[in-house]
């Protein structure tokens, strides 16, 4: 009689974006083998809930815009979505690349732009904040701009040229 249990992992594609995402921030080689080696599962076990890596870097780089809409979301004012936005960045920034690297994350990445056209309503003055404040978040992470406090820096940016633009 056999004593071995059947393999049941649990909630694998969680298990699997989990791991990806570590493989992401840690800046490691990226394989479908790698994923399943960090999770503890065999190397076929990804397969069973994507088809190949770049469905799973696809439902990665949805994940990744979920969490930041989240972060938009709870932001009182623009100053502080700015912040957020750069904050998030700054945190994940493998995340944050392979976010804005994916053609198949622009649905994901719509749930962002609303939130912003809830607090901007000119469609130019929208395109002009995100422009901005992506900006200065990849500036910040190539190290093409350093300062000791980003967050003070994106404020003090976001008062000199978004507040008067918003206000009018």
């Amino acid at each position: 009689m056999s004593t071995s249990r059947p393999y049941h992992h649990g909630d694998l594609p969680a298990a699997l974006l989990h791991a990806a995402l570590g493989l992401l921030e840690d800046g490691e080689p990226f394989s479908l083998r790698a994923v399943a080696r960090r999770a503890g599962v065999s190397p076929n076990a990804p397969y069973r809930h994507y088809a190949d890596k770049e469905a799973l870097l696809a439902a990665l780089a949805t994940y990744g815009f979920g969490r930041l809409a989240d972060r938009l979301e709870a932001a009182a004012e623009l100053t502080d979505m700015a912040e957020e936005y750069v904050s998030f960045a700054l945190a994940h920034p493998g995340l944050f690349r392979l976010m804005y690297g994916r053609p198949t994350a622009n649905a994901a990445a719509a749930r962002t732009a609303e939130i912003l056209a809830g607090r901007v309503t000119a469609p130019a003055l929208q395109i002009g904040a995100w422009a901005m404040v992506h900006g200065l978040a990849v500036l910040l992470l190539d190290g093409k701009l350093t300062c000791p406090d980003p967050a003070q820096l994106v404020r003090a940016t976001v008062a000199a040229v978004l507040t008067p633009a918003v206000r009018g």
